[in-house]
């Protein structure tokens, strides 16, 4: 019978932080799997960065992203599985161009052959500000 995998909290130093004292984590790794919680554009004192800018807050996250892989021993390339949360509140014949373009800010991170992925628009997120939120899932080989 295989051992259980440990269980590793991952929480990188002066990684953005959450606005009110909370017991989340920043990911977990299990064994060759890392769990990337939702990442977005907050510093370390909670307070959202580039409110209205979705372009600026796909690169935040992507690095707050970068940041809790590394943490792991991985890095972009090891996300087998990503979905996306973004804030759309235009016109509806604006949407399949806010899409292209915030999927084009996106590629520039994901590696060929890119992750699964899901994109869900949403009303809103967590504080006002936020534009999009991204959780990874990865597979780190030893």
């Amino acid at each position: 019978m295989n051992e259980p995998s440990e269980k590793i909290r991952i929480m990188p130093a002066g990684h953005w932080d959450w606005p009110l004292s909370v017991t989340l984590s920043q990911g977990w790794k299990i064994g060759p799997w890392v769990f990337v919680g939702g990442q977005v554009c907050q510093d370390a004192d909670g307070v959202v960065l580039h409110p209205g800018d979705i372009a600026a807050q796909i690169r935040v996250v992507f690095e707050n992203i970068r940041a809790v892989l590394r943490e792991a021993g991985g890095d972009l390339a090891d996300i087998v599985k990503l979905n996306t949360y973004y804030v759309y509140d235009g016109p509806p014949e604006g949407n399949d161009e806010f899409y292209k373009m915030m999927t084009a800010v996106r590629m520039e991170y994901i590696a060929d052959p890119g992750p699964a992925a899901t994109a869900v628009r949403v009303a809103g997120l967590a504080l006002l500000g936020l534009e999009i939120e991204i959780e990874a899932l990865a597979y780190v080989a030893a």
